[in-house]
Parts: C-alpha cells; sequence; structure tokens
C-alpha cells in the first residue's frame, strides 16, 4: 500500500504521552506522594520529612545547604525550616563564621520524630516498589540516581 505524501500511516505513533518519560514519572510521584500521605497523615510532609531526616543523617548545616540536599529552592526551604522550627522540632542559629548564614539543627524533640519515622518511611519506599522484584528495585534505584 503506497503512503500518501504528509499524511502518517495509521499505525505510526508520532507522539504518545503514555510512553514520555516526564508524565511516567508524575504518575509514579503521584502514586508516591498518596502512600506518603496515607503512612504520614498531617503529621509531616514530604519536604518536612526530607528535612528532618537530612539533618538527623548530617547534623546541623546552613539552611541553604540543607535546601539544596533535599532538593529544595531557598524559599520553599525557608517555609519548611520555619514550619519544623514553630514544631520546636529544629533551632536555627546564626552561623558563627558568617553572620548572614543560618545553621538549622535538630532538636532532641526532632531527633526523635526523625527516630520515629524511619520505620514509616522504610513501609512507603517498600509500598511505592512493591511492583517490582529486587533485581528491578536495585535497577530503577541505579537509572534514577543516574538522572538525578
Amino acid at each position: 500500500m503506497a503512503s500518501i505524501p504528509g499524511k502518517k500511516a495509521e499505525t505510526e505513533r508520532p507522539y504518545a504521552l503514555d510512553d514520555q518519560i516526564g508524565f511516567i514519572l508524575r504518575k509514579v510521584s503521584q502514586r508516591h506522594t498518596a502512600i506518603f500521605s496515607a503512612a504520614f497523615g498531617n503529621d509531616v510532609t514530604a519536604p518536612q520529612w526530607a528535612a528532618l531526616a537530612k539533618l538527623y543523617e548530617i547534623g546541623p548545616t546552613s539552611q541553604n545547604l540543607l535546601g539544596r540536599m533535599v532538593a529544595l529552592d531557598a524559599a520553599t526551604i525557608k517555609g519548611v525550616v520555619d514550619r519544623l522550627s514553630a514544631r520546636g522540632l529544629i533551632e536555627t542559629s546564626p552561623d558563627p563564621d558568617d553572620a548572614r548564614r543560618i545553621v538549622v539543627a535538630l532538636t532532641e524533640t526532632g531527633r526523635a520524630e526523625a527516630e520515629k519515622g524511619f520505620a514509616t518511611a522504610q513501609r512507603i519506599t517498600e509500598e511505592t516498589l512493591a511492583p517490582l522484584n529486587a533485581a528491578e528495585r536495585a535497577q530503577l534505584l541505579a537509572l534514577l540516581k543516574a538522572l538525578s
């Protein structure tokens, strides 16, 4: 069958949204967010959890560096820090070496909250990755890290 110039064959799909990486990642992110929200409820948002977990991991750090480490812009990390501080989970202080810089640290309450949340966070990861076997999980995580 000859094709008509300028007309695509009916079986040819020039663009399929369901095959696009951004669309797939957004759907996976929405699924993960729903799992996260069901597990943590209103206790903590995903950005707040990321900040708590990273502070637990690395210790006190500048607000700016914390934001970069948890992939949040300056305005968003400031809001996260303000909300966690208001709840008594973190404390801020001027950097003794640079007064323009704010140092963020977990309080004892924040440290306990992070420790309490680790098991829940691990269950969230397990549920998000549940459709995959162990080898697929490792491969997916390695590939996503390569893209990030």
